[in-house]
């Protein structure tokens, strides 16, 4: 699982959560308030379930694995600078005959990024 897991609640259900509040009976929250509370706990939800499934997947496929682990799936970090350029010198050493010249002048940015990182 690394592709980036971006949980936000449709307008729908917004929708839903704003007619809920109108509809309450004790107002003790603004609308906004109440809105980010149940925002809140729905992608707490939806992450616990989403770490739940990796979790039994891992399981099943009888594979050891940590907190660290979990949290590495979960929340992948970008890849660095360096790992950025060593794929855009991959590329640009046998570009394949869909790259555009614009992907190409951007893999050649990121090497010459890098290079500027580096120190004197």
């Amino acid at each position: 699982m690394t592709q980036e897991h971006l949980i936000t609640p449709s307008p729908k259900l917004v929708e839903q959560w704003l007619n809920e509040w109108h509809n309450a009976k004790v107002k003790h929250t603004s609308d906004l308030d109440y809105i980010a509370i149940q925002a809140a706990n729905w992608g707490s939800n939806q992450e616990l379930e989403a770490c739940c499934e990796w979790v039994s997947e891992n399981v099943y496929l009888n594979h050891p694995f940590s907190s660290h682990d979990l949290r590495a799936a979960r929340r992948p970090k970008p890849p660095s600078l360096k790992e950025q350029a060593k794929f855009a010198a991959a590329v640009l050493r046998s570009p394949d005959e869909t790259c555009s010249i614009a992907e190409l002048q951007q893999h050649w940015h990121t090497i010459c990024n890098a290079l500027e990182s580096l120190p004197d």
